[in-house]
């Protein structure tokens, strides 16, 4: 499906799941590579950047997470760039691209002027790339979110299940930085390169979008910092209740030691075991381990064993 919008003069073509032949008639309207064109029809496992002579052909991947729609890591966008008209070929449901879409819509229904004298060259190709590096924030905000969670569970005795919680949000974060550190060389190949075709204005819009980026990597990087520190205090919590467990299991076993070690004796089969003929010899060896259990507990106690 192909949807079209305009704005201040601009044209966006957006390829939804294109059709060999939707894809061939752009291709041949708007002077399409056909190897470019063939790109257009499936999703590109590796981002890239290609130069032509009236366009820019780029294929960005960005994370998802709270705004999957499909199974996978990433949505794809493929991108070309010309001097009027911004294609764009996605293969996925993109909620910032629906949403910025649908803000265009409303431009057009209150200006109804299509050709509106633009404020700057390619202003389509730069509020797409502003939404969807907001749309970004906003997926880490929701691990933020998480995050905070994770860190008030910690400090309430779940330090058990904050194991596969911090590992599941680093594994997502990781994800995110993998796939946003493929962004920064080709933003910089189309701030240097894309300068030369489309002019400077457009190289300053493409570096103030660097910029929105690289706050991403860095809240990314930060976020995994933070996880790394919830991690090492989650285990330094676990290793002192484990301790602190062992060591009661160990006071446990020393107080119990000697009461088994009196009720074998007693229990040997031969001549001369002490009270063997006594009526209530039973209940003497019982009172007295009971008596010696009770004491060596409150004297573990005392000392702050247990």
């Amino acid at each position: 499906m192909i949807n079209t919008h305009k704005y201040n003069g601009e044209t966006w073509v957006d390829i939804d799941n294109g059709t060999p032949e939707e894809i061939h008639e752009l291709m041949n309207t708007y002077d399409i590579h056909p190897f470019v064109a063939k790109e257009l029809t499936s999703a590109t496992p590796k981002p890239r950047i290609e130069f032509h002579d009236k366009y820019i052909y780029c294929i960005l991947h960005f994370p998802v997470f709270k705004h999957s729609h499909a199974e996978g890591k990433s949505q794809e966008i493929d991108f070309i760039i010309g001097k009027d008209a911004l294609i764009t070929a996605r293969y996925d449901t993109i909620d910032a691209l629906h949403k910025f879409s649908k803000d265009l819509e409303v431009h057009e229904i209150l200006e109804k002027n299509g050709d509106k004298k633009k404020a700057h060259d390619h202003i389509l190709l730069m509020r797409m790339l502003r939404e969807l590096y907001n749309s970004l924030f906003e997926e880490l905000e929701y691990i933020d979110d998480i995050t905070d969670n994770i860190t008030t569970d910690i400090f309430k005795e779940k330090e058990k299940e904050m194991v596969v919680a911090i590992s599941e949000v680093t594994r997502t974060l990781l994800d995110f930085k993998r796939i946003t550190d493929l962004h920064h060389k080709i933003l910089e190949s189309l701030r240097d390169h894309g300068g030369r075709i489309f002019g400077e204005d457009f190289s300053r819009e493409i570096e103030s979008i660097l910029v929105e980026y690289i706050k991403i990597n860095t809240t990314i990087k930060s976020n995994l910092e933070m996880l790394r520190e919830l991690r090492d205090t989650n285990n330094s919590l676990l290793t002192s209740k484990q301790n602190e467990t062992v060591k009661q299991l160990t006071v446990l076993g020393g107080i119990l030691l000697p009461m088994n070690l009196l009720s074998w004796i007693f229990a040997m089969r031969t001549g001369g075991v002490p009270l063997e003929h006594n009526p209530n010899g039973f209940w003497i060896v019982i009172i007295s381990m009971l008596a010696y259990g009770l004491i060596a507990l409150l004297y573990a106690k005392h000392k702050r064993w247990i």
